[in-house]
Order: structure tokens, then C-alpha cells, then sequence
């Protein structure tokens, strides 16, 4: 009962969850271009930390994806399917550490601070 349960509940979360992740990642790319154009063109005397606010939506993103994965393994059936999905989360694992680490380079190389 319990199982059918979490089969009929459970790919809709995932989806919506993964899709969440896809809108964070889209607004961030779109907002830090549209800061990128204004810094670019000089609209605004002031520097804007573009670099920064892109990488803090990619991992913010990537963390809803990683959570929908993490989700995903309750669903898996065979040992072919658990490699695929280990190997998912680890890569996403991967670029997420990538990601925090420029994120603690990004505003000190430039002497830019990210807005509040």
C-alpha cells in the first residue's frame, strides 16, 4: 500500500522539483545578463559582481537537481539503474563543489561586492 503510494506521489514531486531547479538556473542567467549589459554599457556607474550572482544561482539550482536525484533513488529497481543515478549525483556533486569554490574566488578577485 505504502509502495503504491509512494509510486503514485513521488514522480510528480521529482518533476516539479527538477523543474524548479531548471527556473532558478534560467532567472539567474537571465538577471545576471541583464546586470552584465547595464555594467557593460555603464547605465549605472556602479560594478555589479556578475560573476558571482550567476554562480550562486547555478549552485542554488544545482542543489534542487541534486535534491530531485536524491529523491530518485527511492524509485530505483535494479543495480544498472543505482550506478546511473550514483554517477549523476556524483558529477552534480562535483560541479557544485567547482561552482562554491569560484564562488569564494569571485567578489574579492574584483574588489566587486554582490548586492543584498
Amino acid at each position: 500500500m505504502l509502495e503504491n503510494l509512494i509510486e503514485l506521489v513521488l514522480p510528480p514531486i521529482i518533476a516539479a522539483t527538477e523543474l524548479i531547479g531548471i527556473f532558478v538556473v534560467t532567472v539567474a542567467v537571465l538577471k545576471a545578463f541583464f546586470h552584465y549589459l547595464v555594467t557593460l554599457l555603464g547605465i549605472r556607474g556602479k560594478r555589479y559582481a556578475v560573476k558571482f550572482e550567476l554562480a550562486n544561482g547555478m549552485a542554488t539550482g544545482l542543489e534542487f537537481k541534486m535534491a530531485a536525484e536524491i529523491l530518485k533513488t527511492v524509485q530505483v529497481r535494479s543495480f544498472q539503474e543505482l550506478l546511473v543515478l550514483g554517477a549523476i549525483i556524483l558529477l552534480r556533486a562535483l560541479l557544485s563543489f567547482m561552482i562554491h569554490a569560484e564562488m569564494k574566488n569571485g567578489p574579492e578577485e574584483t574588489g566587486d561586492q554582490p548586492r543584498t
